[in-house]
């Protein structure tokens, strides 16, 4: 059971008549409502002659209309509770009991409250229902819902375990920064494939990964084309860094837009980033490399929680340097395998660096930094051993995590494995073309869906507009 938070609004009928109404393609069924503030509220759609859309979201949003102070800038809450594909339909009873215990846990209307914002439950699907709240209480005072959705992801474990429903990963801090409403909007304006928080993140991971120095790091992000501000302390030291791309500017184009590292990821902080800075490795061809990769994921399997957090982190930059110097038969899959890693080289909880199995990768990564092009002269036979090696250690990396119950995380690892093995096969391809008198004997038999074209950048697709309200936005 997954909540999930959309955007915020102003405008309550026209959510509302959105979640009553057919839907974009006509997959809204049966829309109703299946609880209330008000226990004895009419449903618009069952019983229209008693309670309109109209009249509801009157009643919704009397609360805002009536506070003395200022109104909020968006005072619509949407939120929707989705249950896990394979799950049983749940009773509207059921959702019922679901919306009060969510809504009680986001601060929205607190059991016994009497004085708590209104809201409503509809139900136009089997699998999950949309809550929709008005943020101001009958008191006169505004919510407190800082939090809201951390603190409904824990209400609904208590539900899956209840109803025996799929356990759903609980908010770790450890998915991908996903872009905001106004930067895919912006991005979409412009005709960009990506937004600037999504170019920044790939640029500063890449130099993350291959940086061994605060100053190799900041000037790695300068050489990338990235303005780059360094914040310090009073003593002088440094302590932060920000990153523009050139040409993104502020409403007006009166100022670029910031991004620290961690508001682009949760590793790109400059703490984390300066966790990378060790290990230097002398020049090691490719071959080397995947007898290395291949020996650090054997020690991944005994790794313990800790060890392991520090091991899979590794893991994620290697697959990154590797996308960056991949030749271009594959490219664009590692580059792929590197994004869909991310969440897995995020281990929740704490984390050492002494584990052995992240010594390898590291050392990996920084020879294939560094091994000159007449190393990699082996073509697409020594391509293929590296990208069987590669996964090998995703595969390790994802029943560790499956050991550590982190289920985000190995689902990622499986994933990438996928696009791994897709990348192997168009080596192994290449190999038997271009070098058939070359044998080459792997540990394991690429598997797979075969080669496909995998897409190097997230396109930006049009955002729903104030006329076509859309589903929730993933945390």
């Amino acid at each position: 059971m997954m909540p999930k938070k959309a955007d915020g609004g102003t405008d309550t009928f026209q959510l509302l008549e959105y979640l009553y109404g057919p839907g974009h393609r006509d997959e809204h069924t049966d829309p109703h409502l299946v609880a209330a503030w008000d226990p004895h509220l009419p449903c618009p759609a069952r019983d229209p002659a008693a309670m309109s859309l109209g009249a509801l979201a009157l009643l919704l949003d009397a609360p805002v209309e009536a506070l003395a102070g200022p109104r909020p800038a968006e005072h619509v809450w949407h939120v929707a509770v989705r249950n896990a594909s394979g799950d049983r339909p749940l009773a509207d009873a059921e959702w019922a009991q679901v919306a009060a215990a969510m809504v009680h846990a986001a601060g929205i209307a607190g059991h016994g409250d009497a004085h708590a914002c209104r809201w409503v439950a509809v139900r136009h699907a089997p699998d999950h229902i949309h809550l929709v709240a008005t943020l101001a209480r009958a008191d006169g005072r505004h919510p407190r819902i800082r939090g809201d959705i951390p603190a409904m992801h824990t209400a609904a474990r208590r539900f899956e375990a209840r109803w025996g429903l799929t356990a759903m990963s609980p908010v770790d801090r450890t998915a991908r920064r996903a872009p905001t409403t106004g930067e895919l909007a912006k991005a979409d304006r412009h005709g960009h494939l990506e937004t600037a928080r999504q170019v920044l993140q790939r640029t500063v991971r890449e130099a993350a990964a291959l940086a061994d120095s605060d100053t190799g790091f900041l000037d790695r992000c300068r050489d990338a084309g990235l303005r780059v501000r360094e914040r310090y302390d009073q003593d002088g030291i440094l302590v932060g860094y920000a990153v523009a791309l050139p040409g993104d500017r502020a409403a007006g184009g009166t100022r670029p837009v910031w991004f620290s590292g961690g508001t682009l990821a949760y590793d790109l902080s400059l703490p984390r980033i300066r966790e990378r800075f060790d290990l230097p490795a002398g020049p090691v061809d490719w071959t080397t490399a995947g007898a290395r990769i291949r020996e650090a994921a054997a020690l991944l399997t005994t790794a313990g929680r800790l060890e392991g957090a520090g091991d899979v982190a590794a893991l994620g930059d290697l697959l990154t340097v590797a996308a960056a110097h991949a030749p271009g038969l594959v490219r664009d899959r590692l580059t792929a395998a590197a994004a869909a890693f991310e969440q897995a080289a995020r281990a929740p909880g704490a984390r050492t660096l002494e584990g052995r199995a992240r010594a390898g990768w590291r050392a990996s990564a920084r020879a294939l930094q560094q091994a000159p092009r007449t190393a990699r002269a082996g073509g697409a036979p020594v391509v293929l051993q590296l990208l069987l090696a590669l996964v090998e250690a995703v595969e390790a990396s994802r029943r560790w995590h499956e050991a550590a119950e982190h289920r985000a995380q190995a689902r990622a690892a499986a994933a990438t494995a996928v696009l791994l093995r897709e990348a192997a096969t168009a080596a192994g391809v290449s190999a038997r073309t271009h070098s058939p008198r070359t044998t080459t004997r792997a540990t394991s038999k690429p598997a797979g869906r075969g080669p496909g074209p995998v897409p190097a950048v997230t396109r930006v697709s049009p955002r729903p507009g104030p006329d076509r309200p859309g589903p929730p936005r993933t945390r």
